[in-house]
């Protein structure tokens, strides 16, 4: 009889049993569900240019995103990483590349550029001496435990996918100063001091952090609290000219896009926003719409380019087993997918591909469509943006002609690409697998006598 492991509405318990392995079926309700391995249990304001400075923005789109701050003393680039950041704008941008050329300080070269394109470094007056101190040591704290995945390499992936979705989809017109700024350094810092080991592990381990926290959102809450207690220090204190209401929205803003990329709110999340873009008219909360970007840009690496998504995905099987080797120390259970001994490797990144990423750009897509169509509707006599497409979905409805607003969607090939790849790997494993079983089940040749 196939058991429901997740809740009532989750999307995961309409999987059938037979699409994929129990082990990675395992995987993928404890790390998208509220599901422990011990336990199982079950903006307000519609899009719309607000002032005549903020129809302007969509207009200069283009000459704002590559603004530079002329009055102020920047940073000093390397030449290698200049030459890297060239293509930061593309959606398979190799953030390895970035890390030989920056000696090792992607985090440092990436956010600042970052800050600076989108002209924050001058909005919200942040002495640039500052700023790379702040870097620097979110970068340290990103190497801290030494994680194959969880590191500085992946914070800098996940900040330059953020920025593809803002620049190239034209989301940073729907947003204010503040909530870039927000956005940006919430990508930053999303995974700081990440231990390279789940929620679940400290759980079950009964770690200092788990009881700090009560069990809920462990890593979460610690990677929120550990970069505001480094923003306290005058030395890295990039928020310093903030007023008091603008570091209130921040920080508000922060602490509901890092909690958002908790794994076990997965499937609520999505549900939420498939919800609401149902409706005749939705309105899309600005929190809400930037959590789910985030998140999506979290787990994004299997919308990569193959020798991109390969070299992440072997990165996180090298964390994941060494979370195994400790639960073996510690005499727990093994975490799914987390035995070195025992592990499907191309069926738990099919799975991971069907059930969770693709539907996640997918829903975030829509909601980008949603928010961004009124904008481009309001603006389209200007300058095309790059990124957009303009003329698509003629919808004859009567006598009137509907245009729908639509995004690149560079994902949707590279998703297909590698489960493609993903598909045959796991079936010349199934037959190594078959052919070894019966290897050791057959009968021992004959001896001599």
């Amino acid at each position: 009889m196939y058991r429901r492991l997740a809740d009532e509405d989750d999307e995961l318990s309409e999987v059938q049993p037979d699409a994929v392995p129990p082990e990675v079926r395992e995987w993928l309700a404890s790390t998208f569900t509220r599901q422990l391995a011990t336990a199982k249990r079950k903006s307000d304001e519609k899009p719309k240019f607000r002032s005549v400075a903020h129809a302007i923005r969509a207009g200069i789109f283009v000459d704002r995103i590559y603004r530079r701050v002329t009055n102020t003393a920047l940073m000093q680039f390397p030449q290698d990483v200049v030459r890297v950041l060239k293509t930061l704008d593309e959606w398979s941008f190799d953030v390895f590349a970035l890390h030989d050329a920056a000696a090792g300080q992607p985090v440092k070269y990436l956010g600042y550029e970052l800050l600076n394109r989108y002209g924050m470094i001058h909005k919200f007056k942040v002495p640039p001496t500052i700023l790379e101190n702040f870097l620097s040591r979110i970068e340290e704290g990103y190497c801290k435990f030494r994680n194959p995945y969880h590191n500085n390499l992946h914070a800098a992936d996940v900040a330059q996918t953020v920025h593809y979705m803002l620049c190239q989809t034209g989301l940073m017109n729907w947003l204010s100063d503040l909530e870039i700024f927000a956005t940006l350094v919430a990508a930053v810092v999303h995974d700081f001091e990440h231990t390279g080991t789940t929620n679940n592990f400290h759980v079950m381990s009964g770690s200092e952090t788990a009881l700090l926290y009560n069990d809920r959102a462990v890593l979460e809450n610690h990677h929120i609290s550990a970069a505001f207690r480094l923003m306290r220090d005058e030395e890295c204190n990039i928020l310093q000219n903030l007023s008091r209401d603008e570091f209130r929205e921040f920080r508000t803003l922060v602490i509901d896009m890092v909690l958002a990329t908790d794994m076990s709110f997965h499937f609520q999340q999505l549900k939420n926003m498939r919800s609401l873009l149902t409706l005749a008219e939705p309105t899309v909360d600005k929190s809400k719409a930037v959590s789910l970007v985030l998140h999506c840009c979290d787990i994004s690496h299997p919308a990569k380019r193959w020798d991109l998504h390969h070299r992440w995905t072997m990165s996180l099987l090298d964390e994941f087993f060494l979370q195994g080797d400790k639960e073996r120390e510690l005499g727990l259970p093994f975490s799914p997918l987390c035995d070195r001994n025992n592990t499907l490797v191309a069926e738990s990144q099919i799975g991971f591909i069907d059930f969770i990423v693709e539907p996640s750009m997918g829903v975030c897509a829509d909601m980008l469509e949603c928010i961004l169509g009124p904008l481009h509707s309001s603006s389209k006599n200007s300058t095309s943006t790059a990124g957009q497409e303009r003329t698509i979905n003629e919808e004859s409805t009567g006598t009137e002609t509907v245009s729908k607003f639509k995004i690149k969607k560079p994902w949707v090939a590279c998703l297909t690409d590698n489960k493609k790849i993903w598909k045959e790997q796991a079936a010349k494993d199934a037959e190594a697998r078959a052919k070894l079983e019966e290897e050791t089940n057959g009968t021992s040749p004959p001896t001599e006598e």
